[in-house]
């Protein structure tokens, strides 16, 4: 009797305590967007057994749902047009009695937040993994509590790279040309090991602490654009981190796919085969096995058919960009997820801000695989995108084959024309960011045999060709990766990123005459790019190679531009009379590497092995 009593009465005392709340998320949010919803997401010991009350002029509580786990509540808002910034108490109910309560905030937005511009072909990206460009804040470089520490001394360990490193270093990227940063990941990933690179979040709302604060990544934001500099969000909906908080507490039976044989220790890894996503002859388990399949055993596929999994993905993604001021999104793994939630996604998100732009990634090589994806492409099966831009990994793939091709051949630069020449697969194929290299291949001047010369025609070409240009960090100062093709490798330190680094590229000190020579090159390039209206937005005419020689204009009514791409190993007269169509009445200019003017009248010796870039007066 006396052991019954003491079980009473310690229920009653339970029953009498405040329930902590463990997460509200999004944690806070902006009065006047475009779509009036918000839905919450609430996380606490059996917060289900409350009932939320909100008291707030302008902010209605449409539906509360709580699904097969009692420790989470998905809280429907709807908010009037003319509701005011403000903070208000949201109050969780049992038996009339409060039993928690958080204080939700709605802030006031930017001025012209919702016309944004985003990035577009008048930028030139420079692509950053933060863990190895810079080490501005060494104190940040371990954190009590996280899986892993700092290990420099291995290619997939932490390096020390940091947000700070990069608002450090921002000067240096304005100098040499650049107006777009796009950063890999900084989202926590408190992972066991190679958590450097980012891509198996543990924390959606949060900034990895070893990488800085919520805070500095939107000073780095803010910083970044008083120099003309957009920021590039990297995000990903595909998958999260083993280790996400949610993996040992799911919201729902179905929360990631493939849960059950997870929760048994099992693992289904996605087929990556991309084609069955367009192929017409498809079956189920073939798509199922695609779309549902984990990238990897340490990063869960998230079920974005489920309702509140998708709508907490949509509001992560417009928050942070709300929050830090992005002018862009690069979205990993894009045709991964579930394809019809990648249409919701980008539609919410193009709908909020419509002049916003994001670049999907689809890697493969074919032309018509990619161009599924974007925004105005009519697909035989009816499948409609509201993506803007895409990475043009054919592109990519076929120039560095027609630079490596040898002269002579019937190959030689076919392989880069042909490809442009099926531009007529996409809807808009001059939003397409164009790239030598990025983070998960060799690097640029690896893949052209470390030749300079092929190295530079491969520049000259992505800064005038149709398109957005991106270029790693570090191509600048010729960083390669000779002999492998390790992840760990490619991604190395940028030298002078660190105190005691031999060599600097941000001051010069160490570096080879050819690695101050590129940047140099680098910064005339895209200095002059700068001014370009048709670089920007003129329309684009090639001409079949000949001669070793490939032959492009960009153009509008009142600006030319004409790009000389030899591969000789002895200058080449080039014959003008087929370029009369484009030069005929306006044949000087000035060649912009060299700055020497150019008369085209009196014929055009091509120099070996060189670009020429001609901007007609």
């Amino acid at each position: 009797m006396k052991r019954l009593l003491m079980i009473c009465l310690t229920l009653t005392f339970l029953q009498g305590q405040a329930q902590k709340l463990d997460r509200v998320e999004p944690p806070f949010w902006w009065a006047g967007m475009k779509n009036p919803k918000l839905q919450l997401l609430v996380r606490g010991e059996n917060i289900a057994e409350t009932k939320p009350e909100i008291n707030y002029p302008g902010v209605e509580v449409k539906a509360v749902t709580s699904l097969q786990n009692p420790n989470y509540l998905f809280i429907d808002l709807e908010m009037a047009v003319d509701v005011q910034p403000g903070k208000f108490d949201i109050a969780f109910k049992q038996r009339g009695k409060t039993k928690a309560s958080y204080t939700y905030e709605l802030r006031e937005r930017q001025p012209g937040s919702a016309e944004r511009k985003g990035f577009d072909p008048a930028d030139v990206l420079y692509l950053i993994t933060p863990d190895r460009f810079a080490n501005g804040d060494p104190s940040n470089d371990v954190v009590e509590g996280m899986r892993e520490g700092l290990n420099r001394s291995q290619p997939y360990g932490r390096h020390g790279g940091d947000i700070r490193g990069i608002i450090n270093s921002l000067d240096y990227l304005k100098d040499l040309g650049f107006t777009a940063i796009w950063v890999n990941p900084v989202l926590e990933n408190d992972m066991e090991e190679w958590s450097y690179h980012g891509y198996s979040t543990t924390d959606f709302y949060k900034v990895d602490p070893r990488f800085g604060t919520n805070e500095e990544y939107a000073e780095l934001s803010r910083k970044a654009k008083e120099k003309g500099i957009k920021m590039i969000m990297d995000m990903i909906v595909n998958h999260c981190g083993s280790f996400h908080w949610w993996m040992e507490d799911f919201p729902s039976n179905d929360w990631v796919n493939y849960q059950d044989d997870y929760l048994r220790g099992e693992y289904h890894i996605t087929t990556h085969r991309k084609p069955v996503v367009q192929d017409p002859y498809a079956t189920e388990i073939d798509r199922k096995e695609f779309f549902d399949g984990w990238f990897v055993k340490t990063m869960p596929d998230m079920n974005q058919n489920n309702p509140y999994m998708a709508t907490y993905l949509t509001q992560n993604s417009i928050w942070w960009i709300e929050y830090a001021d992005m002018a862009g999104i690069r979205m990993d793994t894009y045709p991964y997820p579930d394809m019809d939630y990648m249409t919701e996604w980008t539609c919410a998100v193009m709908n909020e801000y419509p002049n916003f732009n994001i670049v999907g990634e689809e890697w493969f090589e074919d032309p018509s695989i990619v161009a599924y994806w974007q925004a105005g492409k009519e697909n035989p099966n009816g499948y409609t995108s509201c993506l803007p831009s895409l990475m043009d990994f054919p592109l990519q793939a076929e120039l560095t084959k027609a630079l490596n091709n040898p002269n002579g051949t019937w190959d030689g630069w076919l392989p880069a024309y042909t490809t442009l020449a099926n531009d007529f697969s996409y809807a808009d194929p001059f939003n397409l960011v164009v790239f030598p290299d990025n983070h998960d291949m060799s690097r640029f001047f690896t893949q052209v045999n470390e030749d300079m010369a092929l190295f530079k025609l491969g520049l000259a070409y992505y800064t005038t060709i149709r398109g957005i240009p991106q270029f790693y960090y570090g191509t600048e100062v010729l960083m390669s990766n000779p002999g492998t093709t390790e992840h760990g490798i490619i991604r190395s330190d940028f030298p002078g990123g660190w105190a005691g680094d031999a060599t600097n590229a941000f001051t010069g000190t160490g570096l080879s005459t050819e690695q101050q020579a590129t940047q140099a090159y680098f910064k005339t390039l895209l200095t002059w790019r700068k001014t370009s209206e048709a670089v920007h937005r003129g329309a684009l005419k090639h001409y079949n190679p000949k001669q070793d020689i490939y032959v492009l204009f960009r153009y509008t009514e009142d600006d030319k531009v004409m790009t000389i791409l030899s591969k000789n190993e002895a200058d080449v007269q080039l014959d003008l009379d087929r370029f009369s169509e484009l030069i005929s009445g306006q044949e000087k200019g000035r060649e912009i590497i060299s700055g020497q003017a150019i008369d085209l009248s009196k014929g055009l010796l091509v120099p070996a092995k060189t670009p020429l870039i001609i901007d007609f007066d």
